[in-house]
């Protein structure tokens, strides 16, 4: 760990009087319009570190629209009616007319009207050619490059999207007016060219990819009606589909300001952050919350199991529904996953791949497809040229039952322990990583400071807690299976 002299714990002192200095420094406070802000101080070098959590994912698009969370992802690069466009007066048309011509060839195409189709594709091409006239090409990244900002990124999860950059200490106020009018009233422009990016995403990540394409099926049997079953990048026939209209409407529910959260750590004063805030920030009109995802995966009753035969090594994954992350378990499960896969000494590293030589992978976490809600914990493994998918389920099973017929030993348990309070102090070293634990346990667990009892919460966990949570969790009809097997292979 890197450690800077004001933010991180020097090993004579001990972690809580650190954790408890932190609190006492970060600020917080709600605009009128329900937008929050977390804002934490740290002189140690003039930089601000700025993060804002849209509670909004693939957990919550409409059925037909997924991926319309990362497609708005992607747009809010594209600027506003001032930032990226040469003259939005006369490019506006354009976009409409883009609008207009896509919604007559799905119409057509529909109708079967192939020579219709033809010639509206072709006036498509024109009027995307006109349109792109009007575009000043990545203007929003280029403006935070020349102010000296790095990292500038954003992320699409089941649970949250997530849009971030640090800039030096004296470019605070130009963060506030780029960002705020980001959102105040975004521009979706080159949504069809961003259509085609999305879809060779899609295929570069999930179609070619076979280990991808097994865990999208997985997640189908494991989800039988939460969302959690459906990829966040979207379906192919849903991301084709979607129109400027449909993000727009996305966005118009989810991005409002009491769904949006801030987070902001590093050289900062944090009077001149609610000053600021409120100038810009405080444009923002008042809108009713979105509604919250209420579904709930019913239990499960049998083991279910997916299995696919593609080009590609044999793989093995295994999952098991826990609960959410704000469960008082929490931690105990961490520790779980931690005890099975967490480096050369965890259980399955040596058992599978150094002591039996069955498996060239063999790991787990917990958090999977996100953690906000009921999801799983998987484990999964590569098997070895010499071996095959039942000896590695097989031996898997060896060590899950482990768990539950043995104590784990006090020495592997502390060792696991320390493990995860060195790294969760690694994660809040930096200002980034700082910010996006505020956000993520405001968001998640309904407040920032949850994320500063997470060592007590590790430091409570006992072996007789591990052996009770894996004796709940690990069992067969709580268990979804996933195999991926050679075209040319059997299941034995």
């Amino acid at each position: 760990m890197a450690l800077a002299k004001e933010s991180t714990p020097d090993q004579k002192i001990s972690i809580k009087p650190y954790l408890d200095r932190v609190i006492k420094k970060v600020t917080e406070f709600r605009l009128n319009n329900g937008m929050k802000f977390i804002v934490l101080e740290r002189n140690n070098a003039p930089v601000i570190s700025f993060a804002i959590y849209a509670d909004v994912g693939g957990a919550n698009e409409p059925d037909g629209k997924t991926g319309v969370a990362h497609y708005l992802e992607h747009l809010a690069f594209k600027g506003t009616k001032k930032i990226g466009t040469k003259d939005y007066e006369a490019e506006q048309p354009t976009l409409d007319k883009l609008d207009q011509i896509f919604a007559q060839i799905q119409e057509a195409s529909t109708d079967g009207k192939t020579e219709q189709v033809a010639q509206l594709k072709a006036d498509f091409e024109k009027a995307q050619k006109l349109a792109s006239e009007y575009v000043n090409q990545n203007e929003f990244s280029k403006i935070v490059k020349q102010a000296g900002g790095v990292g500038l990124n954003a992320a699409t999860s089941a649970d949250y999207t997530q849009y971030f950059y640090s800039l030096p200490a004296n470019k605070l106020e130009l963060w506030m007016s780029l960002e705020s009018e980001r959102f105040l009233d975004p521009v979706f422009r080159e949504f069809y060219k961003e259509k085609q990016v999305i879809m060779e995403e899609r295929r570069s990540r999930t179609e070619n990819s076979p280990v991808a394409q097994l865990l999208e099926q997985f997640l189908d049997k494991a989800f039988l009606v939460h969302p959690y079953g459906r990829p966040v990048i979207g379906y192919s026939e849903d991301i084709q589909n979607l129109t400027r209209e449909n993000v727009r409407d996305f966005f118009d529910t989810h991005y409002v300001p009491s769904n949006l959260t801030v987070g902001i750590v590093g050289d900062v004063n944090p009077k001149e952050v609610k000053k600021l805030a409120k100038r810009y920030f405080g444009r923002y009109k008042v809108k009713q919350r979105p509604p919250r995802v209420n579904i709930v995966e019913p239990t499960q009753t049998e083991t279910r199991e997916v299995t696919m035969k593609l080009k590609s090594q044999p793989w093995y994954i295994e999952g098991y529904h826990r609960p959410a992350v704000n469960h008082p378990d929490n931690a105990i499960y961490n520790m779980i996953a931690s005890i099975m896969s967490d480096g050369r000494t965890s259980r399955l590293y040596q058992s599978l791949v150094e002591e039996q030589k069955i498996a060239l992978v063999a790991r787990g976490f917990s958090g999977y497809p996100g953690s906000k809600y009921a999801h799983l914990m998987l484990f999964y493994a590569m098997t070895s040229p010499n071996s095959n998918i039942d000896e590695v389920g097989s031996a898997l099973q060896t060590e899950i039952e482990r768990l539950k017929t043995e104590l784990v030993s006090e020495q592997e348990l502390e060792r696991v322990k320390t493990q995860a309070r060195a790294g969760l102090l690694r994660s809040l070293d930096s200002n980034m990583g700082m910010a996006t634990a505020l956000l993520s346990y405001e968001v998640k667990t309904g407040s920032w400071q949850n994320l500063f009892k997470e060592l007590d919460a590790i430091n409570a966990v006992t072996r007789e807690d591990i052996q009770r949570v894996a004796q709940e969790t690990f069992v067969a009809e709580n268990r979804t299976i996933g195999r991926l097997l050679p075209k040319s292979s059997r299941v034995r």
